[in-house]
């Protein structure tokens, strides 16, 4: 499953979708990862995974491109800090938003994923 098709089938909100961040929609999901902390995260979060964190600095966009994770899910429509989807955009890292808890969103992508099986 992509990203978009992901997206579009859990109801998502894609925060950014100019280039170069179109084509980084069709990025393979292959697991999901909910951290808060930044440092923990790089460590953690795998190429291919849905990172889902409540920060919206613009660290959060540096961690995401080191970790060539598939993108970034902001649950609980949190605003996003504008520069850092200006910097999402320059760094091609997709932005997602869901009205959902961090824990409803984990449930749905691996649910997702295992009907995908």
């Amino acid at each position: 499953m992509t990203v978009k098709e992901m997206a579009h089938k859990l109801g998502y909100k894609i925060i950014n979708n100019t280039d170069p961040v179109a084509e980084k929609l069709d990025a393979k999901v292959t697991g999901v990862y909910a951290c808060d902390l930044l440092s923990h995260a790089m460590a953690k979060v795998n190429e291919g995974d849905v990172w889902i964190t409540v920060h919206t600095n613009l660290n959060v966009i540096a961690v995401a491109s080191l970790t060539n994770c598939a993108c970034v899910m902001i649950p609980e429509n949190i605003d996003i800090e504008s520069q850092s989807i200006e910097r999402a955009n320059d760094k091609g890292v997709v932005l997602l938003s869901s009205s959902k808890s961090a824990a409803h969103i984990c449930l749905e992508i691996l649910s997702a994923l295992k009907d995908m099986k």
